[in-house]
Parts: structure tokens; sequence; C-alpha cells
């Protein structure tokens, strides 16, 4: 990088953290006290937790995304006939129950009733699997179709397998969070919390720089929360539709000026891990709604 590029960069960052870094002090502190979430009056929702041991001298406490919202879109995931995902469950759960593939097998055919067979799954997820391989929801759920059903691989970040992610999350909406991050996991996780802090781009940001660093303070009208992903798939208003995890978490990077990692590469997963992991002691949201 030459002078003019590194003076930008520098320039760049010192913006960027000023306005971001004003109330930096605050930025552990619950940005709605008080406030609950309860969907559909009948669903009550953990938003706010003691962060996990591992997370000591990081944050002393966990919330969830939702409670850095609007009014208006906090309300729209309170109630499932305002929550615009709930259209896509729907379709998940109808490809669920289509029988697809040389084997004449639909997802029910193994597993059931969705809302038994996939029960608590989200909530542990992504998971090391019986080949000691990091796999996220999206792996296990083409693994299924392709060595059970004979059908063809869902691509990872288009509509019918973030439907599919969406109608299983919904199962485990209000379960707390529990990722495995010792035993089998541990090395994954622990190169998922190395990512987390490297600094990446042009604006050497890490994660924590946002997310940890600056949380419940304001960056170009931006609201940063802690980027807990307990309520994802999720409907983001801008996009109008659904957002995968991988899709968020490479367009994080992205956002730092830098050459990101592949949708479903090795990279994502592990840091997948170590986010879900901030999270461990939060409901799944199962699905929620931001800007």
């Amino acid at each position: 990088m030459n002078f003019r590029a590194r003076t930008a960069a520098g320039l760049a960052v010192a913006a960027l953290l000023a306005i971001a870094g004003a109330a930096r002090a605050e930025s552990n502190v619950d940005p709605n006290p008080g406030v609950e979430l309860v969907i559909n009056g009948d669903t009550p929702i953990t938003v706010r937790a003691k962060a996990p041991d591992y997370l000591e001298g990081h944050l002393d406490n966990i919330y969830s995304g939702w409670l850095y919202r609007i009014e208006s879109t906090r309300a729209m995931e309170a109630d499932d006939f305002e929550n615009p995902a709930i259209t896509f469950v729907e379709e998940g759960i109808d490809a669920w129950n289509t029988v697809e593939g040389t084997e004449g097998k639909s997802c029910a055919s193994c597993h059931g009733d969705i809302s038994e067979g996939m029960k608590g799954v989200r909530a542990r997820m992504p998971a090391v699997n019986e080949n000691g391989e990091l796999w996220s929801l999206e792996d296990y759920i083409n693994n299924c179709r392709v060595n059970r059903m004979g059908a063809e691989p869902y691509k990872w970040d288009k509509g019918p397998m973030k439907n599919m992610t969406a109608a299983i999350s919904m199962q485990s909406r209000g379960m707390p969070m529990n990722v495995a991050v010792d035993g089998p996991a541990a090395p994954f996780w622990e190169r998922g919390r190395d990512m987390y802090y490297t600094r990446y781009g042009l604006l050497q940001l890490s994660c924590a720089s946002c997310h940890e660093k600056n949380n419940n303070n304001y960056i170009r009208g931006d609201h940063l929360s802690q980027g807990q992903i307990v309520g994802f798939p999720t409907y983001r208003l801008k996009k109008g539709g659904l957002v995968s995890i991988h899709n968020r978490l490479k367009g994080c990077i992205r956002d730092t000026r830098a050459e990101t990692f592949p949708i479903g590469s090795q990279e994502l997963r592990e840091l997948e891990l170590y986010v879900a992991s901030r999270g461990n002691g939060l409901s799944v949201e199962g699905v929620a709604v931001r800007p």
C-alpha cells in the first residue's frame, strides 16, 4: 500500500472510530432496559443474559440485536402476523414435506414432523459431525438431500436453503443457544475466535471493533449491536428478504474493504461457531426482523 493509500486508510479508521467511539464507556450497557420480547403473547424470548465465562474481559452481559432496533421493527418480530419472514418459513415447511430425488423421500420421511424432528437443532449449530468436520446447518441439510434423498443440493445462499433453515430455526424458538466450544469443537472455535479479533481490509477493522468495543454506539446512523446471530436467517427490511448467517459475515468483512471469504467456506464456518458461542444463553429467535 502506498503512502497516499495508507494515509487515506488511517483517516478513514480515525473518522470511523471517532464517530463510533464517542461513548465507548457505555458500549456494554443494555440499549433498552426493561424491554422484553414475548412473541405472539405466549413465547418469552431471552434477549439479555450474563456473558459466558469464556468472554470474561470482553463482555459482561450479552444482548440480542432485537434490543437495538426501533420500536416498529421490534413490534414486527413480536407478532407472527406482522413478521414478513413467516411466509418463507411456511415455504420451508412445505419443502420439508415434499418428496424429491431418486429415493422417493422427503425430509419428513426420515425425521418426521418438523416440529419434533428439528426441535433444538438450531440451538446447537454449527456442530462437529461424526467425521470430525465442523458443519453449519446448511451442510447437514445438503448431506441429507444428496445422500438420503438422492436430490440435488440446495445452493447455500439461495431461497430454498434459506427457507429451509428458517423453518428449522423456528422449531427452536425460545430455546437457549448452546453451541459446543470444547472437545472436538475446540480447535475450530479457537480459529474462529482468532478471526473475530483479526483486523481486515483497508479500514483495518475487526469484528470486535464494532460489535464489542463499540456496540450500543452509532456509526453513520446505524445502531451497532453485539452482532449476535440468534435470529438468523434474518429478514432484513432493506433487502426485502431473508439473509443467511454467512451472507452477513461475508458482508461485514467486505465492509472493512477487504477481500472476503466465500459463503460456505471453512473460514466462515469457524467464524460462525465463535460468533454463535457469544450468544450462548440467549434464545433462538427464529426468525428475527432487522433493518
